[in-house]
């Protein structure tokens, strides 16, 4: 369904999730505060409900961007049927279907919560613990579907997420059942096995076992291509994307980010390959880049590295070529 390769389409993605994910993340907090009467320094109850209330329109609003910009771009590909229907996508189905399953709770609890006057409350406030169901399932999406799932500083604020969250949990549940100590102590083990849960699931293969039998990332091919050179200029410096689909018989979709602060020197560069007969993805870093190619390595969920070298031909906003990847 996509309709633009545009990169900030991409990174909008990205950012809409990340951002929504610890907006949502904030909002079950504050939540598990609320029920389970604690009461902050300096803020009385109306307040914090307040903050909650809104907090979760936030949430809605980012998912929102989030969808519409994964629909949006087209090196993604999700149909319509994909973005709400469960299992229905190629990308990492289990995952994704989670990031759905959690989206359409969210709105089955927006829609609770404009109802809220004309609803038993008991019926209400059994709907309102679905953000719990939200939250790990926005979880495990992240972890399981995001592209940054690997990257240090995405580890840990899932780690630190999901601890204060099970923290939370564990304070609600156990307060007023056990002396402060050993509440203290359960909070502690509950954030202590979240950490550890992160960490093992951000270290597995990003695979799935929705994923059909025949998906075996290529050992070897080589494919023709052609697409789009894209810049975007900002006040810290400019992004240029090249943005290419495969025309052989093993079509690959590519993408090249190459970030620079000065316009002369690369600061940073981001390589993403999808073979479309397997549907698997591997990501790494450019080695080396110019006017006649380029050079460069990553790994598809079965841990082997590749070697991926391309040669185009170059315009001012297109390009052809071939590409080669060996393992």
């Amino acid at each position: 369904m996509g309709v633009t390769t545009a990169p900030i389409d991409w990174y909008a993605a990205r950012a809409a999730g990340i951002v929504a994910y610890l907006l949502l993340t904030a909002v079950v907090l504050v939540g598990l505060t609320l029920a389970g009467r604690v009461q902050l320094p300096g803020w009385p109850k109306f307040a914090v409900t307040d903050v909650h209330r809104f907090g979760g329109l936030l949430v809605g609003v980012f998912v929102s961007v989030h969808v519409a910009t994964v629909a949006l771009d087209s090196y993604t590909r999700f149909s319509l049927t994909q973005l709400i229907v469960p299992l229905t996508s190629t990308y990492r189905p289990l995952w994704t279907a989670l990031g759905i399953v959690g989206a359409e709770l969210l709105v089955a609890i927006g829609i609770a919560n404009a109802l809220r006057r004309r609803i038993p409350y008991r019926w209400w406030r059994r709907i309102h613990v679905l953000n719990l169901a939200v939250w790990a399932g926005a979880t495990a999406h992240g972890i399981g579907a995001g592209t940054d799932t690997r990257s240090a500083w995405m580890v840990l604020l899932y780690a630190l997420s999901v601890a204060a969250v099970l923290s939370a949990l564990a304070w609600r549940v156990a307060r007023g059942r056990l002396s402060l100590p050993a509440l203290r102590g359960l909070t502690g083990a509950a954030g202590l096995v979240g950490v550890v849960a992160v960490f093992g699931l951000a270290a597995a293969p990003h695979t799935s076992a929705a994923l059909p039998a025949v998906a075996v990332a290529p050992t070897a091919f080589s494919d023709r291509f052609a697409g789009s050179l894209a810049q975007r200029n900002g006040a810290g410096g400019a992004l240029l994307s090249v943005v290419g689909t495969g025309t052989g018989a093993r079509r690959t979709l590519l993408r090249i980010d190459l970030v620079t602060t000065d316009g002369r020197s690369i600061a940073d560069t981001v390589l993403q390959l999808e073979d479309l007969t397997s549907k698997l993805v591997c990501r790494s870093t450019v080695s080396s880049i110019g006017a006649t190619g380029f050079r460069g390595s990553c790994s598809f969920p079965d841990g082997k590295p590749r070697t991926i070298a391309g040669v185009w031909q170059l315009t001012s906003s297109h390009f052809v070529g071939s590409i080669t990847v060996e393992a």
